[in-house]
């Protein structure tokens, strides 16, 4: 089996699981005691801090452990905002942020408060113009991810905070996806990270907090973790986390040349292999593992499941993935295809043969999943000027199946018009038309659901 899905848990890391059964000997006790097995287990706690402050580029009494990457950024939003409260009380996020974030900031505009959300490029990146345009003189919080864990695109930290610097806020960084290659660029203000992330253990949240910051934590203050992080820290989880982050960070360099060699081996061959391919993310600007891509005419599911029997193990953004039946709220933002969405992220040593194996297995995994949809075939058959596509009631990647069948059956100035209740429907029919070289006229209303006109155009 070939876990390719790193970017939602990185497998244990051998320091890590050598680290975990150690400390789990000596770190039991309260690292709070005085007598000597809570000396022992507050030395242990005291090194971890070090290190992981040293692999982060800050002072370890500005760090904390928490319970998870989630917790760390529920905790860094929420204090960063009630530190400035006085300030103002508007937040701004990107529009592709990890859901801890967007959650975050829905609850605080539940709250009351202001959100702007930043829009990307295509490629998935803001631009530091956009950012400087959201800052408001009552601004109490920017918050923008170190790279993006659906299509790996890495974000203009750097400049970011230099502008917000200037405009006297504080830029909070979610580093998840990131810290296991390396620290993070720029004057940012707050910093989170996640171990599951960089092959450490489940349950070990990183909340950094630089000197000066006006900080609140919010909720039962607790005598651990500087009040931060309420509850008796999991010394055996921490010590292996920290123990996990030096370890990587040593191999980070030869590693990420490694895996950005296989990678854009994947991101060159897929559309070479499969037909109807759209690669997401930005092509140059990305964290070594990740590639994702859509496929047209393909359901995710189904395709996951079909990977999966094949042994692999990866990911997908897709709606037909998800119970919600809405697209990645990442894939939205970009305004790409959402359909058959793949993310392929490469752990640790993966292997060049596991990879080419992945290659030569995806085109007929992609084949045969449009095989079973009953994917379109070449037609030059004309029946109307213009046709309408009943496509009510059904889900991706179905109503751009039918426009594609149909699209050769009218002449080239002609139209089809897609009803559809899907919200996929609003980005994978323009996605289809960029791709296939289609007129894509516009959305209008219906009785039910929308119609979406595409004109033919070859």
């Amino acid at each position: 089996m070939s876990y390719f899905d790193a970017a939602s848990a990185a497998p244990l890391h051998p320091v890590a699981h050598q680290a975990l059964l150690a400390s789990l000997d000596e770190g039991w006790a309260d690292p709070s005691r005085l007598y000597r097995e809570g000396r022992r287990a507050r030395m242990l706690l005291d090194a971890a801090r070090e290190a992981t402050a040293e692999a982060v580029g800050c002072r370890p009494d500005e760090l904390v452990f928490t319970p998870s990457g989630t917790r760390a950024v529920h905790t860094g939003v929420a204090g960063a905002l009630a530190g400035r409260r006085r300030i103002g009380n508007h937040l701004i996020v990107s529009s592709v942020e990890h859901s801890s974030v967007l959650h975050s900031a829905d609850t605080f505009e539940a709250g009351g408060g202001s959100v702007t959300q930043v829009p990307v490029l295509r490629t998935g990146a803001v631009t530091v113009e956009a950012y400087e345009q959201a800052l408001r003189p009552d601004t109490a919080l920017a918050c923008l991810q170190s790279a993006n864990h659906e299509v790996g695109t890495e974000q203009p930290v750097a400049a970011v905070a230099e502008a917000c610097r200037a405009a006297g806020v504080p830029l909070l960084v979610d580093a998840a996806q990131s810290l296991g290659w390396g620290p993070v660029e720029g004057d940012w203000s707050v910093l989170t990270g996640s171990a599951h992330k960089w092959g450490g253990p489940s349950g070990v949240g990183v909340l950094v907090v630089r000197k000066g910051v006006r900080f609140a934590t919010q909720g039962p203050l607790d005598e651990r973790e500087s009040g931060r992080a309420a509850g008796f820290e999991n010394l055996p989880a921490i010590v292996a986390a920290a123990a996990s982050l030096r370890a990587v960070r040593a191999e980070a360099a030869q590693e990420a040349e490694r895996l950005r060699e296989l990678t854009e081996r994947i991101r060159a061959r897929v559309p070479q292999l499969v037909p109807d391919v759209e690669v997401v993310g930005d092509p140059d600007r990305r964290l070594p593992g990740i590639v994702t891509f859509s496929c047209l005419y393909v359901d995710g599911e189904a395709l996951l499941h079909a990977l999966d029997r094949e042994g692999f193990s990866v990911s997908s953004g897709s709606s037909c993935t998800s119970s919600t039946l809405t697209p990645s709220h990442v894939l939205r933002a970009m305004g790409v295809l959402t359909e058959g969405n793949v993310r392929v992220s490469l752990p640790t040593g993966a292997a060049e043969e596991d990879v080419e194996r992945f290659l030569s297995v995806l085109p007929r995994a992609v084949a045969g999943v449009r095989e079973e949809l009953g994917a379109p075939a070449p037609t030059t058959v004309v029946r109307a000027e213009e046709l309408v596509v009943d496509a009510l009631g059904k889900r991706c990647p179905i109503p751009v199946i039918e426009l594609a069948k149909v699209i050769g059956d009218v002449p080239v100035g002609g139209t089809v018009r897609v009803l559809s209740d899907d919200e996929a429907a609003r980005l994978d029919i323009p996605a289809w038309c960029e791709m296939r070289e289609q007129e894509y006229v516009g959305e209008e209303p219906a009785d039910r659901g929308s119609a979406y006109v595409v004109r033919r155009l070859s």
